[in-house]
């Protein structure tokens, strides 16, 4: 199959032939589910803590004694009954991370660029290469493609460093290396302007 090849003026240019097996998918949504659900907890940081009663900060000193005083029994002052005491069964540092299987992510983003192309949503330029790093400029190059007020996905190699700097201070753009695309930032953007270059790379990597 064949996807259009435009510049940043929206003029078609000429034509990319890409797979059927990579753009031409039916979409697995429990597979998509799972690759996205473990995606989103890998980048938890699972550094959250309480203290037990071992770790918090006071006297391990009975504080009254055990009998005849008409009060309950108390061993010390960092017991988990008491106000400032430890907590019981609190958050402990872990890791989130969740196995998912090569081919599982790959048959994910496989089912959900298909999607985005089957909506039209993907544009593949020649080049997005930029003359400086300026915003104002870059926004209205999107403005020329037909995009605005949507969340772009901008693919390209990380050497583009105008476009990295023109797109990170947009809160609804975000660029990524063709390698790191992943079914989760697909979803979440509405729109995905790739390179050619980009363009085939994706297709080395899910062929």
């Amino acid at each position: 199959m064949k996807i259009e090849l435009k510049n940043w003026t929206n003029k078609v240019v000429g034509e990319i032939e890409v797979p059927e097996s990579v753009f031409d998918r039916e979409v697995n949504e429990h597979l998509v589910w799972e690759v996205v659900r473990a995606y989103l907890a890998s980048r938890r940081r699972g550094t959250h803590k309480t203290k037990e009663r071992g770790e918090v900060a006071g006297t391990g000193a009975k504080p009254w004694k055990q009998k005849h005083t008409g009060r309950a029994r108390a061993g010390h002052r960092r017991s988990p009954l008491w106000r400032s005491g430890g907590i019981v069964h609190g958050p402990r540092p872990r890791s989130y991370v969740m196995k998912v299987n090569k081919k599982a992510r790959r048959a994910a983003l496989r089912g959900v660029l298909s999607q985005r192309l089957a909506e039209g949503r993907i544009l593949v330029l020649d080049t997005m290469d930029l003359d400086g790093p300026k915003t104002k400029d870059f926004m209205k190059q999107l403005e020329s493609l037909g995009i605005q007020g949507e969340k772009v996905l901008l693919v390209d190699g990380i050497e583009n460093i105008n476009l990295d700097l023109a797109s990170r201070n947009r809160p609804e753009l975000k660029m990524i290396d063709a390698r790191s695309l992943n079914a989760y930032e697909v979803l979440n953007h509405r729109w995905i302007v790739a390179s050619e270059g980009s363009v085939r790379s994706i297709v080395e990597v899910l062929s």
